[in-house]
């Protein structure tokens, strides 16, 4: 059972807010492919520079919630399935079963396992990226918006209300060990790690992508 144990809660520094992007009114996921920030919308995925904010490229889909990348391939929760799409064509190249069955939230890839949000389960999923099978669950105590992990550790977006954060958790337990606090009002729909020093937040109704900093990792 996750509990709130004794962590660090700081307010989330916002350094930089993209879009709204034109034709979109809402971001759900967000991934990032070492030199694109990909957005899922509500016109399809949309591959922005994070350096001026331009759009690169459009892949009309199916996009109405998390995304992630592996390396090679996106993926990208659509309805009750997940689609492993190709990023150069486009083309929907496997689709595997979403373990929410279309309740789905957040998407992450890391350690060979794509990583399932569970919205108002509380919950994220390890699946297997070729059949779909869970290998666990995690259980959060907010509802569970964008994941992603990052340099071994395991960070999901929370949106309850007006209130939302960015928190660490322990992937053993589901304990909370950090928090950054979104200002009020401002919702964490899509979630993902450049690697270095961001995270990039997707905004839900307000079409937009915000970069906040990432805490600096402990020695």
């Amino acid at each position: 059972m996750a509990t709130a144990a004794k962590n660090k809660s700081r307010p989330a520094e916002i350094v930089r807010e993209y879009g709204p992007f034109a034709g979109t009114k809402q971001v759900g996921g967000v991934t990032h492919d070492g030199r694109h920030v990909w957005a899922a919308t509500d016109i399809g995925l949309l591959a922005f520079n994070p350096e001026n904010g331009e759009i690169a490229r459009q892949i009309n889909c199916t996009s109405d919630a998390g995304t992630a990348f592996d390396g090679k391939h996106l993926y990208q929760i659509a309805e009750a399935r997940i689609d492993r799409i190709d990023p150069a064509s486009g083309k929907v190249l496997a689709s595997i079963p979403a373990p929410g069955q279309g309740k789905d939230s957040g998407l992450a890839w890391a350690e060979g396992s794509l990583w399932v949000g569970q919205y108002r389960e509380r919950k994220i999923f390890q699946i297997n990226p070729e059949t779909g099978a869970v290998i666990r669950s995690i259980e959060s105590n907010r509802f569970v918006t964008g994941v992603t992990w990052v340099d071994g550790e395991l960070w999901h977006g929370t949106w309850e209300g007006d209130d939302s954060d960015i928190r660490r958790i322990d992937p053993q337990s589901g304990a909370v060990l950090e928090r950054l606090e979104m200002p009020k009002g401002v919702g964490v729909s899509g979630l993902e790690s450049d690697g270095k020093d961001l995270f990039y937040a997707g905004g839900g109704g307000s079409g937009r992508v915000r970069a906040v900093r990432r805490p600096k990792r402990r020695a």
